[in-house]
Order: C-alpha cells, then structure tokens, then sequence
C-alpha cells in the first residue's frame, strides 16, 4: 500500500522478507545447505563426526529422561479429568513412547526443523484390530495414536501464504512409491531451532560448525592419504623419454597405457602412481623401466594433529559442546568446565521450551476440542529441570545465608527446597516443630558455660 492510503487494522502491511519460490527455500546463501543438499550434509556430519555425533547424543540423552508432565488449568475436578485425559493419551496410549517420539523431534536439532503429522484414533478398546479404533481405555474419545515424522529428506515443497508468509502445510514425495501428500497446518506439527523470518526450515544448530568440519574432514583424508603412501609408498614406473613424447608409435602408446595400468594395479586408484621419464646412462643409451616405491619418510613438517584438534574445538564451541573434550586437552579447569556444562543446560532449557511451547499451543488444544473440552480446563505439557540438583552447593549457600541472618528457615524455604531438590513431600508426622523458649535456669547455666557470668563482674 502507499504511505497515505487507509488501511483496516487487522490488514497485514508488510512481509518477513523470507526468500522462497515454489515452494523452495532460498534463505541459505551456500548451495550446499539447501534443501535436499543441505540433508545429506548434516546427515554426514551428524553420523560421521565424532565430536558432532557426541554432542548430539548427549542432548538426546538429556533430554530422554527428563521427567515431563501434564499440569492442571486450576485445582477443580474438571480440570483434573481434562488433565488426567491427556496424561492418558500422551504417556500411556500412543503407538510410540513419548520418549522416543522426542527423539525423532529433536532431529530439528541436526536439520534445523522437524515436521510431524498429527494421527488420532478413537478409543474402542484394546480387543480393536483396526489402529484407528484400538485404544488401551474404552471411552470413545478421541485421542493420539502418535505424532509420527515425516522426514526432512522426503519433504519437497513448503506451502506457505504469499499475503502473510504464514505455513499452510508441505507437500513431501515419501518411499517407497515417491506419490506427493500434502498435509495441511492443522494436522502438521513444526518444530524449529530458529524461526527467523518464519523460515520453516529453521536453522540447524551444525550451520556455524559446517566449516570447520569442511576444513577437518579433508586434512583428516589428506592425512589417511598421507600415511598410507608412507606406510605403502607411491608407486613410480620410469619409462623412456620416447613413449611419453607427443609423436611415440602406436605401440609405444600401447606399452605406456600398460604401464600406467601395472601402476595403478600397485598403488590403490588411477591418482597413485607415476610414469616419468627414466634416467640415461654414461653413454646415453636408456635405461630401461624401473619401478619405484616412493615414501616421505622423516617426520612432516606440519602438525596435522594440532590442526584437527583446532577444528573440533571449534565444533564443539559452536554446539555449546566443549565440556565433550574435557580431559582430551591439557589446559582449562574444573570450574571452567562446570559453567560451559551449565550453559549447555540452559541451551536444552530452550529447545524443551519449544517443545513444549508447540505441544501447549496446537497438539493439545487440537485435542481438545475435538473432545468438547471447556477451554478454561486446557491442560499443560511441562518438564523438570534439566540439570540433577547441586545439594551441596545449595546447603553451603543457604547455611551460609542462615548465618548471616538474611533469611529464616520456615515452612516456605523448606517447601521450596523439598521441591528444587525432589525431595519427599512434608508429612504431618514429620513436620519441623518449633524450639520451645529456655527458661531462666537454662539461660543461667547457658551464662555460665560462655563465661558471661565472669564478664557481667568485670
């Protein structure tokens, strides 16, 4: 629109600026980080670097057993029931666990997104053959059969608003027929790692890593290369001058193509080996051929080691990983170590907030409604902490708070410590029962023990 035109408030004025056609995304200024290209790559990456592959598995295991759970709306029984209905579809009645659907969503992680379709089913009964209908309750209700992925390799185009850029749903091309689905917004789950200019391929958390890997895997071969020519040797066939010169005979040419073919039979492909011309005699008269096996030998002049070294630092740094290489390098420390891991904690903080964020926002007010649930009674999807309590560090500092008279203990701290540190709920039998005041004796003899009585005659 123009600057003075008049406009609706719900009309939308502007644009993200997100680069797609047909369906592409074109965020990516690299080539190789685009669509099916950019799968294969970080599919390499994740499988094949160690330092990579250790990152990734520690966050799937992190994340793999925190405790999640559904909250209430508020303390009525109606929102218990809506509660327990969803504890029941979540945990107990999907045809996957909920822990190993969170593995196939943390591939947004890798990929820089994770696309689900929601499946539901109603609840008929175990005794059901059909998946549609089997269920471990018999209510009739409607619930998850799962939310299975739908892989970022077989999708194809994104659908996405020209108006607003808002994403309709994607089309993908699966095995094993390769025919095109299309699965709309509200049957679809997204899960991002960035959601810059609502790009809907995100952004894996591997892109600042990308280089570094580039750059380690080819001096990682160019040292395989190197060691097995030294170990193997370089084959080198010297041959007479004549038969490498532009005007050799026919059968000259012949005997050099069996020459290079003997070469490349010795070393282990057609790059491996020499033909060169060969040494004269005194009088001038050739040599003749001579097959050699080159080596290196001696110790290189560049620390390959130091570099490589480098590089998965670098990796690991971009990941929020370097607690993985504690112990493979001799500088740092313990307490260095110790905040790099809690950094690391709240990054998974954040990807469980998106999680969750997702499932509280579509999956379950999707659910239900489909089940005519009062919306006031919408439950929660929720987690603990990531990190296991540091009761030490938690009794040094409120010992040390207590000392210093800025707090008290009372029925509210202890309730609060319980809880951090997932220690048993307070029973009446058990509860904390406040000292009685000393009387006058004890505080005499208390006097006396201390010496006050001695300093009040002085």
């Amino acid at each position: 629109m123009k600057k003075d035109e008049e406009y609706d408030p719900i009309d939308v004025l502007g644009a993200t600026g997100l680069k797609y056609q047909g369906g592409k995304i074109y965020e990516e200024f690299l080539n190789d980080l685009r669509g099916e290209k950019a799968t294969r790559v970080y599919k390499e990456m994740s499988n094949n670097d160690p330092v990579i592959g250790a990152v990734l598995y520690a966050i799937r295991t992190l994340v793999r057993q925190v405790q999640w759970s559904i909250r209430e709306a508020d303390d009525t029984p109606e929102s218990k029931a809506c509660a327990e209905f969803v504890e029941e579809c979540l945990f107990e009645d999907m045809d996957e666990t909920w822990s190993d659907t969170l593995s196939e969503i943390l591939s947004f992680l890798t990929f820089g997104f994770s696309t689900h379709e929601i499946t539901y089913k109603i609840r008929r009964g175990p005794d059901e053959e059909d998946r549609r209908f089997k269920s471990r309750f018999r209510d009739n209700r409607i619930g998850w059969r799962g939310f299975p992925i739908r892989s970022q390799d077989s999708l194809s185009d994104w659908d996405i608003d020209p108006n607003d850029g808002a994403i309709l749903g994607f089309y993908q091309d699966p095995p094993p027929n390769y025919r095109t689905r299309y699965i709309p917004r509200e049957k679809m789950l997204l899960f991002r790692a960035d959601a810059h200019k609502g790009n809907p391929e995100g952004r894996s958390i591997l892109r600042n890593a990308y280089i570094s890997y580039f750059y380690a895997k080819k001096i990682m071969t160019y040292e395989g290369i190197g060691i097995s020519r030294d170990l193997a040797g370089l084959a080198c066939m010297e041959v007479p001058a004549q038969i490498l010169s532009s005007n050799a005979s026919s059968s000259e040419k012949s005997v050099l193509a069996a020459m290079k073919d003997l070469v490349q039979r010795v070393g282990r492909d057609e790059y491996e080996g020499l033909v060169i011309p060969h040494e004269q005699l005194a009088d001038g008269s050739p040599s003749g051929y001579r097959l050699k096996l080159l080596s290196a030998g001696g110790r290189r002049p560049i620390d390959v080691n130091e570099i490589i070294k480098r590089y998965q630092s670098r990796i690991a740094m971009s990941m929020l990983g370097e607690f993985i290489l504690l112990g493979t390098e001799s500088v740092g420390s313990f307490a260095l170590a110790d905040s790099k891991t809690s950094l690391f904690a709240q990054a998974l903080g954040t990807y469980l907030d998106s999680i969750a964020s997702i499932m509280n926002n579509e999956a379950i007010p999707r659910l239900m409604r489909l089940n005519n649930f009062p919306e006031r009674c919408f439950p929660k999807l929720g987690y603990d902490d990531v990190e296991t309590p540091d009761l030490a560090a938690l009794s040094g500092a409120l010992s040390g708070l207590v000392g210093a008279g800025i707090i008290t203990p009372d029925d509210q701290l202890e309730k609060y410590v319980r809880e951090y540190a997932n220690l048993p709920v307070e029973e009446a039998a058990t509860a904390r029962v406040e000292p009685e005041p000393a009387n006058e004796v004890l505080q005499e003899q208390v006097k006396v023990l201390y010496g006050e009585e001695k300093k009040d005659e002085d």
